[in-house]
């Protein structure tokens, strides 16, 4: 599966759903490719979204990437004693603890930087998972306006793994209703198995990898 068929699959999900395709972004997961193929499969053809898990393997890939214009986002979890090096993302969709938005806030601070971020929410409440419960991530959203140089723009979850996207459409409506109640504007849920479904159902981002380097 290439790219483009990708973005069609998205403009197809939108068309369904009565949205505007140009309201969901892609994000092109890159964990375990090399800095070529990123260039060859997706970067080459005009996106410049790409979302890394690990803090040390994007390391290791940025200064091969650095003159495409890349727009980071770290969709992985967080370490407190990685922070230091997040100031180059977009957007960091592992916000899950008041530690954890202490330690941005500091660092923000410290360089004058504020970190945009999306509070992750273990909507599934599943145990293998990280994550705050939703009424955690209510709390979450509030203690973060208190902070100079963390902002919240948004929710993001991971749904259970299964066969039938059908199944998880209940956990993308209540991230959905949990945004709206927060007044957040971005939703990002939806991936390689399941991102059509989310999409229907108000998803602002999508994390595409496996589909897209297939």
């Amino acid at each position: 599966m290439s790219l483009e068929s990708i973005k069609e699959r998205i403009n197809q999900a939108c068309e369904r759903a009565g949205r505007n395709p140009d309201n969901v972004q892609l994000v092109a997961v890159t964990k375990n490719h090399t800095s070529a193929e990123i260039t060859e499969v997706v970067l080459s053809h005009g996106h410049k979204h790409l979302g890394e898990n690990r803090i040390q393997e994007w390391r290791e890939k940025l200064d091969d990437l650095t003159d495409n214009a890349v727009i980071w986002h770290m969709i992985g979890s967080l370490q407190r004693n990685k922070v230091k090096y997040c100031r180059p993302f977009s957007l960091i969709h592992s916000l899950n603890s008041e530690r954890l938005a202490d330690e941005l806030d500091k660092h923000g601070e410290k360089h004058n930087h504020v970190f945009k971020c999306l509070v992750e929410v273990n909507v599934a409440e599943e145990d293998s998972k990280l994550g705050a419960s939703s009424k955690q991530a209510e709390a979450l959203v509030d203690y973060a306006k208190s902070l100079d140089f963390v902002k919240v723009q948004g929710l993001m979850t991971m749904a259970p793994y299964v066969e039938d996207a059908e199944e998880v459409r209940p956990v993308f409506s209540n991230l959905r209703d949990l945004g709206n109640k927060l007044g957040l504007k971005e939703l990002s849920m939806g991936m390689s198995g399941d991102f059509e479904v989310a999409i229907e159902e108000g998803a602002t981002i999508v994390r595409v990898g496996s589909a897209i380097f297939k």
